[in-house]
C-alpha cells in the first residue's frame, strides 16, 4: 500500500517516507540510485531536488526509509486488537508471515538491497536497522521486558527474520510454500530456547550461549 498524502509543507523526514515506497518500486529496475528517487518524485509530484536532497545519493538511506516504510504498513495491517487475541508464538509468526506479504511486490528490490546491506562498510548500518526492526515487532507482539530477554529475544528475531529473507527472495515455490516451512521451523527453534531459558532461569549458573545460538538461526543445519 503506498500512501501518496503529504502536508502541505513537508518536513524532509515525510518526504522520504512519503518516497520511500515508490523507490523501492522503482529499485528494482534501475537500482537504489538517484534515477529511482527521481521517477518516484515525479510520480509523487515532488520536486527533483527536493527528493534527492532527501536522501543526497545513498542507497541505505533509501532502504533505510523503505524498511521504514514496511514496519510502518506492518503496524497498519496487524493493529493491536488483532494480535493481542493470538498466542505469542502466533503473533510473532504473524507479524513475519504478514510483513513477507507486504515486501512481496518489491521481491527483486529486496533481493538488490540486501546486497547493498551485506557490504562490509553497511554491516554496522544494516545491523542497527535490522534491530529496530526486531524492537518494533516484538513491541507489537506485546514484550515489554527490559532485561536479558530484552536483548535475547530481538537477537533472535532479528536472526530469524534475516535468514527466513534469504530463502524468501529465491523462493518460486507455490505460495511461498517454502519459505512458510522454513519459518515455522525457525520460530519453533525459538520456542524452545525460550523453553529452555524458563526451565533454568533459577539456575543462577547457567547463561545460555545467545551467540551461538543466534548462529544456528541464520545458518541452520
Amino acid at each position: 500500500m503506498i500512501n501518496h498524502d503529504l502536508p502541505k509543507d513537508p518536513t524532509l523526514d515525510e518526504i522520504r517516507l512519503a518516497l520511500a515506497p515508490l523507490v523501492a518500486r522503482n529499485a528494482a529496475f534501475d537500482g537504489w540510485n538517484d534515477v529511482a528517487v527521481e521517477l518516484a518524485a515525479s510520480e509523487l509530484g515532488i520536486e527533483s531536488d527536493i527528493a534527492a536532497l532527501s536522501f543526497k545519493g545513498d542507497p541505505m538511506a533509501m532502504i533505510d526509509s523503505w524498511i521504514d516504510a514496511v514496519d510502518r504498513e506492518l503496524a497498519d495491517r496487524l493493529p493491536e486488537e488483532k494480535l493481542n487475541s493470538l498466542k505469542i508464538r502466533d503473533r510473532v509468526t504473524t507479524l513475519l508471515a504478514t510483513r513477507l506479504e507486504v515486501m512481496n511486490p518489491n521481491r527483486e528490490s529486496l533481493r538488490r538491497a540486501m546486497a547493498i546491506m551485506a557490504m562490509p562498510q553497511n554491516l554496522v548500518r544494516s545491523s542497527k536497522i535490522g534491530w529496530r526492526t526486531a524492537d518494533r515487532m516484538w513491541r507489537m507482539a506485546g514484550d515489554t521486558s527490559s532485561d536479558f530477554n530484552h536483548y535475547t529475544k530481538r537477537a533472535m528475531l532479528s536472526a530469524v527474520y534475516g535468514s527466513t529473507l534469504s530463502v524468501f527472495i529465491n523462493d518460486e515455490s507455490a505460495e511461498f510454500s517454502e519459505t512458510r516451512a522454513f519459518l515455522d521451523r525457525r520460530i519453533e527453534n525459538v520456542m524452545q530456547f525460550e523453553k529452555l531459558k524458563a526451565q533454568v532461569r533459577s539456575r543462577k549458573d547457567f547463561i545460555p550461549s545467545v551467540s551461538r545460538f543466534v548462529g544456528r538461526l541464520r545458518y541452520p543445519a
